[in-house]
């Protein structure tokens, strides 16, 4: 039986500690986390990684040491609250009219505070289990991975069989997400006064040409994932010049590339390098340097998964949706996780993913006890 009062204000405590990445600061919820699962008798340990950022461990003992842990999982920061008004302050956990508002709120704190809630009702209920129960909460998803990367070799997770990862999945089940490449491509020319451009060269001009290319930019897999569907390449940032009359020597521009599972992230950079080859030959003083911010594969499970299949009938069975594969196009910790453990991996959590990000993020109570629900009964069947 899911307390419902304490598993509101539980999540409300979290939404309050300002975790937004960068710079991070996961301390501050690793510390309230670990707080509320001792007081419930489960084992805590926090990982720091710094003097304000930390990975969390906590663990639901079972009967035996045989039987491999299912993992679950989830991330303690927060992207910034950004330039747009909200309309909820964004660290008030306001509860109004069955929602609850807040960064994070959504993605992911009230996956990772239904996590811990539904450990505590299985410690409550003293409820028999063969195996351990392991919550990891990881810092940095958000920009890096830098906290799920720590934790790969660590032995809380050497007997893992299985994850449940709590990001916003509308209350569906999610078997696969897209991989994320991310890419800085900056190009050099020559200042100049800008009443005398021929004496320099115009970075920007440059870029303008080098965007032209990315705009048109062909993927070398043409076929659509049935999870996934197509690659995406996003011109997300352009930063370039120092003053109106000043001739740029510098522009920068970010890539935001998502993949699916049979696309090579290797095979992408030495297509976009062989564009910056021609464009060498074809541009006098055309300069490039390539560097690689982010790089996480995608996620898709093995065929005939039966953890998968339990997440997808538990779903089916306790909240009458469909038992039907569905795919992320964000990426998750599993782009660390599955690659090193080579174990199934789902994803289902309350929030809805269209919200993430977004100013006046929310995360319906009724969702947010569901999956309480949900994480208790997978954690039974297991």
């Amino acid at each position: 039986m899911v307390n419902q009062e304490r598993a509101i204000k539980f999540l409300q405590k979290l939404i309050k500690i300002k975790s937004v990445n960068p710079p991070g600061n996961e301390l501050g919820v690793a510390k309230a986390i670990v707080e509320h699962a001792a007081k419930a008798g489960l084992q805590t340990e926090i990982k720091a990684l710094s003097s304000s950022r930390a990975n969390v461990i906590v663990r639901l003992k079972g009967n035996g040491s045989k039987h491999r842990s299912l993992l679950f999982s989830g991330h303690l920061d927060t992207v910034p609250v950004g330039e747009t008004e909200w309309k909820h302050s964004p660290f008030s956990g306001s509860l109004i009219n069955g929602k609850i508002f807040g960064r994070g709120s959504c993605d992911m704190k009230s996956g990772v505070a239904a996590l811990i809630e539904a450990m505590i009702t299985l410690k409550e209920t003293r409820t028999s289990l063969d195996h351990d129960v392991v919550f990891v909460g990881t810092a940095g998803e958000e920009v890096d991975c830098i906290g799920a990367s720590m934790m790969v070799n660590d032995e809380a997770l050497k007997n893992a069989g299985a994850i449940v990862i709590a990001e916003p999945s509308n209350g569906k089940v999610f078997t696969a997400h897209k991989g994320a490449l991310w890419i800085e491509i900056k190009l050099f020319g020559k200042t100049a006064h800008g009443s005398m451009p021929h004496e320099g060269i115009n970075a920007i001009v440059h870029m303008s040409e080098l965007i032209e290319r990315l705009k048109h930019f062909s993927f070398s897999y043409e076929k659509e994932h049935k999870l996934l569907g197509k690659p995406t390449l996003t011109i997300s940032t352009v930063n370039g010049g120092i003053k109106t009359n000043v001739v740029p020597d510098q522009c920068k521009v970010t890539i935001d590339i998502r993949t699916i599972p049979e696309i090579k992230h290797g095979n992408i950079i030495k297509d976009i390098k062989e564009i910056l080859k021609d464009l060498e030959m074809k541009i006098d003083h055309f300069k490039a340097e390539l560097k690689i911010i982010n790089d996480l594969p995608a996620l898709e499970n093995e065929r005939d998964s039966d953890f998968v299949s339990l997440a997808l009938e538990l779903n089916k069975e306790l909240n009458k949706i469909e038992a039907e594969e569905k795919g992320a196009n964000y990426y998750t910790d599993a782009s660390v996780f599955f690659p090193a453990l080579k174990i199934p991996t789902i994803i289902y959590g309350p929030g809805d993913e269209k919200l993430a990000h977004q100013s006046d993020e929310y995360v319906e109570v009724k969702k947010y006890i569901r999956a309480i629900q949900y994480y208790a009964e997978i954690a039974k069947r297991f």
